[in-house]
């Protein structure tokens, strides 16, 4: 009896005309393929609904406007265009769509603040090769996971804000009541967010400065008045000593808006310091900083941490044998795989070229070593369609080192670097820990 189980967990459903598809579903499909997805085709409007009226909540929903021009508005009705408004009538409420449109249709603004109003996820310009509308999907799937958790600390009266709000945007707050110490919960906690209320500003006025003013202080974090009373002058003074913006503290909704706006934008911004672009991970800074703060929690909790360095074997054959392209998409295949057996706290970085980290939380070397061997198995099961009905499987190798053995980021680096040269030379396609290693 043939396998239940897809073999593609993720796929795009794409509504298009007869043509597109006819002349482009085997080569998209292929390239999808390659990504670790599947491509479902449509061209009757009924059935894309109901496919993504059935959907799980893992694909992604492609609509081609020209679709439009092929299709009857209704089955009675003998004109052959459906309009837009129609188009967006019938979509299924509670989900996104990306729409493929011409250049004319592009330069239509009330076009795009139409798809924008009615769940757009993104929008794109046609002609677009083939592989590139695959790679711009890929990443479209690696955007719609949840966005990192933003720190927040409130100090002084923290009853203007709404947890439940927060917690739902992935806010964590924390609050703090003494602004001699801030400072010093700051340098621990490393928030993205620091709220002081007007009435500890008052008293305390250098505390911007005194958080700023430290050499190691984040560039991105941002510090804010929340503002009780009206004060034009106390307001001027805060942002004069290095606040960043000034929030009214009246309506807890409009509050906890403005503060879900500000977390948004620390997300984009940290992204663009400290993650790779091509595969959504940490980069070589924003590992750095994570684990260094991954280790001060271990420290204060008395956890142990198990750190990870793993590479692609025989990556310059890859490259050399099937091109560049295809080496990069080994590289983010691998960055999903590793990605999703991860846990909330563990850490993972593409740390350069095909070069990886991970930090599992609260795990010793001996578990560590599984868990890092579990994902060497999971990636070598994963089929990579080279060219058509040429299916190749491949693997990497790693080194493990543990904290509280290697007390620093560096150190625990050198240690599982120092393990994965063994893997290396011991054959490829291992783990290595030292001496005690299982294999």
């Amino acid at each position: 009896m043939p396998s239940l189980v897809p073999l593609y967990k993720y796929r795009a459903m794409l509504l298009s005309q007869s043509f597109f598809i006819k002349d482009n579903q085997a080569e998209l499909r292929l390239h999808a393929h390659k990504y670790d997805f599947d491509m479902a085709f449509f061209s009757e409007l009924s059935e894309f609904v109901a496919a993504v009226e059935q959907d799980s909540g893992t694909s992604l929903f492609v609509i081609d406007l020209d679709a439009l021009h092929n299709m009857q508005s209704d089955m009675q009705d003998s004109r052959k265009t459906l309009m837009l408004g129609e188009l967006l009538q019938r979509l299924p409420a509670g989900r996104e769509y990306v729409y493929l449109q011409s250049s004319r249709q592009g330069g239509r603004y009330l076009l795009q603040q139409k798809l924008v109003d009615s769940h757009c996820l993104a929008y794109a310009e046609k002609p677009i090769a083939n592989d590139v509308l695959v790679d711009k999907l890929f990443n479209l799937f690696v955007q719609k996971k949840r966005g990192d958790l933003v720190r927040l600390i409130q100090l002084g009266d923290a009853s203007a804000l709404d947890r439940t709000c927060l917690d739902a945007a992935r806010i964590e707050l924390v609050t703090h009541d003494q602004a001699q110490t801030l400072h010093l919960r700051v340098r621990e906690l490393q928030p993205d967010l620091v709220l002081v209320s007007d009435a500890e500003f008052a008293g305390t006025e250098s505390l911007a400065q005194v958080l700023k003013k430290n050499i190691e202080a984040d560039p991105v974090r941002e510090i804010v008045l929340l503002q009780h009373q009206p004060d034009a002058g106390l307001m001027q003074r805060a942002l004069a000593s290095g606040f960043d913006a000034v929030l009214p503290a009246g309506d807890p909704a409009l509050l906890c808006a403005q503060l879900v706006n500000r977390a948004s934008k620390i997300r984009i911004s940290k992204d663009l310091i400290s993650k790779d672009r091509a595969t959504g991970l940490l980069n070589k800074v924003g590992l750095q900083k994570k684990a260094q703060e991954l280790i001060r929690q271990a420290a204060r909790e008395e956890r142990p941490l198990a750190f990870g360095v793993i590479d692609i074997d025989k990556f310059k054959t890859i490259n050399d044998t099937w091109g560049h392209y295809f080496g990069d998409i080994v590289i983010k295949r691998l960055a999903v795989c590793l990605a999703s057996h991860l846990g909330e706290r563990d850490l993972l970085s593409r740390f350069g070229g095909e070069e990886f980290v991970i930090v599992f939380w609260d795990c010793t070397l001996e578990e560590g070593w599984r868990r890092l061997d579990a994902l060497r198995q999971a990636f070598g099961r994963l089929p990579f369609e080279v060219r058509r009905e040429d299916v190749r499987h491949f693997s990497f190798s790693g080194g493990m080192a543990a904290y509280p053995a290697c007390q620093t980021e560096n150190a625990l680096f050198l240690r599982a670097d120092a393990m994965l040269y063994e893997a290396k030379q011991g054959g490829r396609n291992r783990i290595c820990t030292g001496p005690a290693d299982p294999l």
